[in-house]
């Protein structure tokens, strides 16, 4: 698989508003935010979406993603109000960026559906 820009990221060759990182998880600042709070959650591994994700030789890093949310939910004190998770697969899903990642926003009321 190509190197995104996600993976440019990780290696920290390109800036980013870095809050939250563990040995398989980055997590950042999206440049382009639809919500107050608009958070990347990627793994460190090159998987470039949902739907080829290998879970018998990962099985645990969509946990580690899914702590890393509510770890910064938590943060951004979201965790009472509330948040969302989204994971857009391929081009008609909306994915972007061909590295597997979950938007996490917050800090507004979020309408349904998503559009």
């Amino acid at each position: 698989m190509a190197d995104t820009i996600f993976t440019k990221i990780i290696n920290k060759e390109i800036p980013a508003s870095i809050v939250y990182e563990t040995d398989t998880v980055l997590a950042f600042k999206d440049i382009n935010p639809k919500a107050p709070v608009h958070i990347l959650i990627i793994p460190k591994l090159n998987i470039d979406r949902i739907q080829n994700f290998d879970t018998i030789n990962h099985p645990d890093l969509l946990a580690h993603l899914v702590e890393a949310a509510q770890k910064i939910a938590t943060d951004f004190n979201l965790a009472e109000s509330g948040y969302r998770l989204v994971i857009n697969n391929g081009d008609n899903g909306g994915q972007e960026v061909n590295h597997l990642h979950i938007h996490l926003l917050g800090g507004r009321k979020m309408t349904w559906p998503p559009g």
